[in-house]
């Protein structure tokens, strides 16, 4: 009796010992809208992997890519009310919030990814941290969104006469509507969850997204023509809820920002390989390429040169002025 009884003692305990191994578990929910298959939702994979092995498994997340949590505002939403612990997003969607942003939305501001990069990672990304985190959020890293391009079914875009009048769907970014409005276009704010519908019932003529994107929604399915214009650069934020992250113990925040640095430079060379692939599958699958000239890509430059002057009253003078010489440095 009495070696039973020391038994059921020593399993009980030992259960108990599981249990509060279980219960230090820290188990984040972070949410996006990019399908499955996007590089950042992969690479956002990659961080739960990397997280929970560098945690010792003390560190755990649940990820709801594709939608799973509601489209874009609502997951910026949720994470600053904490009812998720982060989100990873095209940066255009946090505007609303924080318009700071904007002054990386000007258009045709970066030539190429390196440019842009160049320009994330130093000053121009600490300033911006600063404006996020004054309105409750943490900016953990920036991945690639990257260069968007113009499609859609009524006519090819080759010049700038082509814009006029199209119904273009864009992120609710005011620099990004401004923009398109100055090429003389009709451009409609509208969360990406809603676009596919509207293409196909002829809400919107087009829409403008890297190439990826249009290749992981299948907007190729409802569209015709693409053309190469390169209008903007866009980078993909991953935030998190302030309150919580400064919340974790010190040794988990570092985690936390090491597995990210993984994550992000993971998906930068993912995403670049993925927009050469991308082009070349959606022209596979039907969409009209037409390359637009340098004399069409200089004229698109005047037409929006004056944008900059309206993200200043927005964003700051003194920021966009600091991101434009940023991005002019070699």
């Amino acid at each position: 009796m009495k070696t039973l009884r020391t038994a059921l003692v020593a399993c009980a305990v030992a259960i108990g010992l599981s249990g509060a191994a279980q219960a230090q578990v820290q188990n984040f929910r972070i949410a996006g809208n990019f399908a499955p298959t996007h590089s950042s939702s992969k690479a956002m994979e990659l961080f739960k992997s990397e997280l929970k092995r560098l945690a010792g498994g003390s560190l755990d997340v649940d990820l709801f890519p594709g939608m799973q949590l509601g489209g874009a505002k609502e997951n910026v939403d949720a994470v600053r009310a904490g009812t998720i612990f982060g989100t990873w997003v095209g940066s255009a969607f946090m505007s609303r919030l924080v318009p700071e942003v904007e002054a990386v939305s000007l258009p045709f501001l970066f030539e190429n990814r390196e440019s842009a990069f160049r320009v994330m990672d130093g000053p121009v990304g600490e300033l911006l941290e600063q404006k996020l985190g004054a309105k409750g959020f943490t900016a953990l890293g920036w991945m690639e969104l990257g260069s968007r391009q113009t499609t859609n079914y009524k006519r090819p875009i080759k010049t700038l006469e082509d814009f006029k009048g199209l119904k273009i769907r864009m992120q609710p970014n005011e620099t990004h509507l401004a923009t398109f409005r100055a090429l003389g276009a009709n451009p409609i704010a509208m969360d990406v969850k809603e676009l596919y519908s509207a293409l196909q019932q002829g809400v919107v003529d087009g829409q403008e997204n890297p190439h990826p994107i249009i290749q992981t929604n299948r907007f190729f399915e409802v569209q015709k023509y693409i053309s190469n214009t390169n209008h903007f650069f866009d980078f993909i934020v991953l935030v998190a809820n302030k309150r919580q992250f400064e919340a974790l113990k010190p040794e988990h925040k570092e985690v936390v920002k090491r597995t990210v640095k993984v994550a992000v430079d993971a998906q930068r060379k993912m995403a670049a390989e993925e927009d050469r692939a991308a082009i070349e599958d959606l022209k596979a699958k039907g969409l009209q390429f037409d390359a637009i000239s340098p004399e069409t890509a200089t004229e698109l430059r005047k037409a929006t040169a004056s944008i900059a002057n309206e993200v200043r009253k927005r964003a700051g003078a003194e920021l966009v002025d600091r991101v434009l010489a940023e991005a002019r440095k070699q």
